[in-house]
């Protein structure tokens, strides 16, 4: 029976894992990394020993765990965080560590200047979304500026995912998914690189373009010997850690939604086609033909993280989440009257508002940690109700939403999101994410399995059914206010 493997590079940790053809998971591994924070507003990894020394560590320990034939690994795919820039040289040696996705905001200026040029709307009509900190382009016209002699050596640009493959191929690619997000070199209907919206980089600079599942090369004798694979093992172009994670959770027809409660809440649904709302992210699908339309809450586990620290310092994370979410389940909806605005790093879909603060309005003496816990995490699911309706706006209603993430077990914040919304939630018996995912993408390439086999991989373990609740109806049009009133004392504080 043929094998595959599948790896993820996160931000702080990297998983593997290996299925046979029927999905069933024969080993995993994890291994932990650092995010290098060299200055305020700089976040950056390691090419070689975090991101390529992770995979060979993990791809090691999977197959000498799991007693696979490494000859029966019948493709690899990988995912990881993204988008990311990575300049090497012509001998394709990295020239600095990669600058990571978001996070990383070193190229405001870069945005303000390509965005005064050549207009927000214009960029926005050709790539599909307006520059941001996750876009790609600015950060290499930043490294163009900044260091003039790097960039003189600059031969070719890539992203993580574009280092993993090269080092297992020797081909330089990347998925359209992930270029749409190298914005404004990348013209979302044209699919393909374009360079009239400033004097970036070159064609030749850049990655030759694939689907997420098409075979980019095969294993080299050189990426044998260090990973333990195979020489000739197929190996796929690979894409972002969020969309391999919507994969694994069954995301595969348009309206199909994935809803991942992690740190910061982040939705991916499959679209017919491209949409023209700012408020909401956009990129070509996984293949070709469809779209996917995507948007994230600045603060969500965080939100909830930041709570457990402030309130139960020192205790046991375990004990101290449980702890929190028996006393939140015995609040009733509504939390006593007590809402909170989530915004507690600023705010990204739909509001786009660096300058947002969090609040909790209507406290009284008689509310207590577990009202202000409930609150919390109402807030977040009053933002995500908000963010259903702008999708509804878009003219992309959700049909069938699959949650996935730890904050799926805490059951405050995942039955208020059901209930505000009025959606449904599928929770998949296996949670693993994204490198389970990637195994899947990898059958899906070699034709060992369908699409829509993603049901027999990995089938529902349970539902999560809205309730009518008034209480959150009557308190949304707060919720609303509360931020259009008070958003220009946000932007003074």
């Amino acid at each position: 029976m043929p094998h595959f493997l599948g790896v993820d590079i996160g931000t702080f940790e990297s998983k593997g894992v290996i299925t046979d053809a029927t999905g069933r998971i024969l080993a995993q591994a994890r291994r932990q990394h650092e995010m290098i924070v060299p200055a305020p507003g700089r976040a950056e990894h390691r090419a070689d020993a975090d991101w390529w020394g992770d995979f060979t560590a993990i791809t090691r320990e999977l197959l000498a765990t799991s007693g696979v034939d490494p000859a029966t690994i019948a493709a690899v795919a990988t995912s990881a965080i993204g988008p990311c820039m990575l300049p090497v040289d012509r001998d394709f040696r990295p020239l600095m560590n990669g600058v990571l996705y978001g996070v990383d905001t070193r190229a405001g200026v870069e945005i303000a200047e390509l965005h005064e040029r050549f207009g927000q709307d214009v960029i926005e009509e050709r790539c599909g979304n307006a520059l941001t900190s996750q876009m790609v382009g600015p950060k290499i016209l930043w490294l163009r500026r900044s260091h003039p002699d790097l960039w003189a050596r600059t031969a070719h640009i890539g992203t993580s995912t574009t280092w993993l493959t090269y080092r297992l191929t020797g081909e330089w690619v990347i998925d359209h998914y992930t270029a749409c997000n190298w914005a404004p070199l990348y013209d979302i209907d044209a699919q393909d690189w374009c360079f009239d919206l400033g004097d970036i980089c070159t064609r030749a600079q850049l990655p030759r373009l694939l689907w997420s599942t098409q075979i980019a090369g095969h294993v080299t004798d050189a990426a044998a010997r260090e990973t333990g694979l195979a020489p000739g093992t197929p190996v796929t172009c690979g894409t972002v850690d969020a969309a391999a994670e919507a994969v694994s959770v069954g995301v595969r027809h348009p309206g199909d939604m994935m809803m991942m409660y992690g740190s910061t809440l982040f939705v991916i649904e499959i679209a017919a086609g491209r949409i023209r709302d700012g408020r909401l992210w956009q990129a070509p699908w996984l293949f070709p033909g469809e779209h996917a339309v995507m948007a994230g809450l600045a603060t969500s586990g965080t939100l909830t993280q930041w709570f457990r620290e402030l309130t139960l310092p020192g205790e046991d994370r375990a004990t101290a989440f449980a702890t929190l979410a028996a006393e939140a389940e015995a609040v009733p909806p509504g939390a006593r009257g007590l809402v909170c605005l989530p915004h507690f790093s600023g705010e990204r879909t739909p509001l786009h508002d660096d300058h947002a603060k969090g609040v909790f309005f209507g406290l009284t003496l008689g509310h207590g940690r577990p009202e202000l816990f409930r609150a919390a995490c109402e807030g977040i699911a009053f933002a995500t109700r908000q963010l259903a309706e702008t999708y509804a706006e878009a003219g992309v209603p959700p049909r069938r939403v699959m949650a996935v993430g730890g904050g799926v077990q805490n059951r405050a914040w995942s039955q208020a999101t059901s209930d505000m919304t009025g959606l449904e939630q599928i929770v998949r018996q296996t949670t693993l994410g994204a490198s389970y995912g990637d195994a899947f993408l990898a059958a899906v390439a070699t034709g060992a399995a369908g699409r829509d086999d993603i049901d027999a991989w990995n089938p529902a373990a349970r539902r999560i059914t809205p309730r009518a609740v008034p209480e959150y109806d009557r308190l949304y049009p707060i919720y609303r206010a509360l931020y259009a009133r008070n958003r220009d004392l946000m932007e003074q504080l």
